[in-house]
């Protein structure tokens, strides 16, 4: 499904991708972990399209097309979710119109008929429930005055309507107490553990990895892919650290 080959990729003047290379198959979940700075963020970015982060060698395919040569709005349509490590907030703007806007976009880029509102609506209360999301706050301005923890559930819920193919998520743990981790987690299984997609998972920690159990663990570090496992490799990581493992 997603292909990438020698990936460089810069910030300004700064390389912070230097070959990297890694494969995902439909039905595969990877776990990408390494220490701050490595990459890990900036891969995700380089994937999404965000504006800044400059490719300068290298490839990325995904289901069949070259990634790079599409705009982000285009990325999204072809199947690619980015989950952001903090999301942002869009005041004036509800959860239900950004939602409902977005998927009928893609749909029509795709040649797809819209959702009625009450198809939608009936999505929405679906997707929102596997996260044990209240309806009354898919109302209310996308992420205004949500805690950490509810905004990484707004964003499940979010992936969970759009249904992408890829879900590139980063950090979704960040700020997520006990309880919350649990419920984006099943929310994660539940939406992307299909035999048609795949997930990249950006961590830090095990606990996720708890919840949401990788096929594929992977180690970053200075731009570069230095140690692929499987999902012992995160439990290796959790106790002698990311130098000791990656050496």
């Amino acid at each position: 499904m997603l292909k990438i080959e020698n990936l460089h990729a810069q910030v300004g003047d700064t390389e912070i991708l230097k070959g990297l290379s890694l494969e995902l198959n439909a039905g595969e979940i990877h776990a990408i972990m390494g220490p701050n700075g490595a990459g890990k963020s900036t891969l995700s970015y380089a994937l999404g399209g965000r504006p800044g982060y400059e490719i300068t060698a290298g490839s990325v395919n995904f289901d069949g097309q070259d990634l790079l040569e599409l705009d982000p709005h285009e990325r999204a349509a072809a199947g690619i979710f980015l989950g952001f490590q903090y999301p942002v907030e869009i005041p004036g703007v509800s959860n239900l119109q950004f939602l409902r806007e977005s998927l009928n976009s893609q749909r029509k880029s795709r040649g797809e008929e819209p959702l009625s509102g009450a198809e939608f609506i009936k999505l929405a209360k679906e997707k929102a429930g596997l996260l044990k999301m209240d309806m009354d706050m898919l109302k209310r301005a996308v992420n205004v005055g949500f805690s950490g923890g509810e905004k990484k559930r707004n964003e499940m819920v979010q992936m969970g309507i759009i249904d992408p193919k890829l879900a590139i998520l980063d950090e979704t743990d960040s700020g997520l107490d006990i309880d919350a981790l649990r419920v984006v987690g099943s929310g994660i299984n539940a939406i992307m553990r299909k035999p048609d997609k795949a997930v990249l998972l950006i961590t830090h920690y095990q606990r996720l990895l708890d919840e949401v159990k990788p096929d594929y663990v992977h180690v970053l570090a200075d731009g570069r892919i230095v140690k692929t496992g499987g999902p012992e490799l995160a439990l290796q990581l959790e106790e002698e650290g990311y130098e000791a493992v990656a050496a």
